[in-house]
This record gives C-alpha cells, sequence and structure tokens, in this order.
C-alpha cells in the first residue's frame, strides 16, 4: 500500500508543500490547545498533533519499506 504513495513522496516540491501544510495544521491545534479549557479537546488536539507529525514523516516510511527488505535479507 505505502508504494502507492511513492509519486508524492519522490516529488520535492508537492512533499514540501505537503509538510508546509502540515505544519501549519499544526500550528492551528497548538493555538486551540493553548486556548482550550476543556481537557477532552485539549486530548483531542494532542492525538491530531501527534497524527499529524506521524504524516509528516512519511516520506520515509514509504521510502523505508525497501531499505526493510533489503537490510533483512543480510
Amino acid at each position: 500500500m505505502l508504494l502507492k504513495l511513492k509519486g508524492l513522496v519522490q516529488d520535492k516540491h508537492l512533499l514540501d508543500n505537503f509538510n508546509t501544510y502540515l505544519d501549519l495544521l499544526i500550528e492551528q491545534q497548538h493555538k486551540a490547545m493553548e486556548h482550550s479549557d476543556n481537557a477532552t479537546l485539549m486530548y483531542r488536539s494532542q492525538g491530531a498533533v501527534a497524527t499529524l507529525r506521524r504524516l509528516k514523516l512519511l516520506r520515509e516510511e514509504v521510502l523505508g519499506v525497501k531499505n526493510e527488505k533489503t537490510n533483512g535479507s543480510i
């Protein structure tokens, strides 16, 4: 499944724009956490930030699939 995303992660311009968008969303969630007085909303924002940060590692995850296959055969 990850190999289907290879086109996205190999296009540097597209990936840079995607990461910039993720940074904007992370910043919005941080602001929501700062202004929240509701614990549930704060926990949801923390989860959203964790998910967005994981998406920022998408390139390494997609391209790492190849490396794991080759490293396992050593």
